[in-house]
């Protein structure tokens, strides 16, 4: 591939994003409102500060549910040609099911799963 070719694409790639940006500034309508700018909270008002710190556990648990439903996504493609592989796919899905079930028991050890 030509380097050359290469630059033109990414400068033309900068500039189409730079160019819808701008675009996309100059023709959107704005709206300065005051309560446009305040924390939405389920429909209630907040009464303090908006900012708060969470405990690290809940970032935690949603890390691993996202984890372990993006790794059961990934078994519908395995069992749709799971008779195309043979022995093989057999045990690669094997090593995956065991890795799956050693950070699931690394994260049951370690607390994470417990809500407080």
């Amino acid at each position: 591939m030509n380097f050359t070719f290469l630059v033109v694409v990414l400068l033309t790639a900068l500039a189409f994003v730079g160019v819808v940006i701008a675009l996309s500034r100059a023709i959107s309508p704005r709206s300065y409102n005051v309560q446009k700018f305040e924390a939405y909270e389920c429909g209630i008002p907040t009464r303090s500060k908006s900012w708060m710190q969470f405990r690290v556990g809940y970032y935690l648990f949603a890390i691993l549910f996202l984890m372990f439903d993006v790794e059961t996504a990934f078994l519908f493609p395995w069992a749709v040609v799971m008779q195309d592989l043979g022995p093989q796919g057999l045990v690669s899905i094997l090593f995956f099911f065991i890795i799956l079930v050693l950070g699931l028991a690394y994260a049951w050890r370690k607390g994470a799963l417990e809500w407080k």
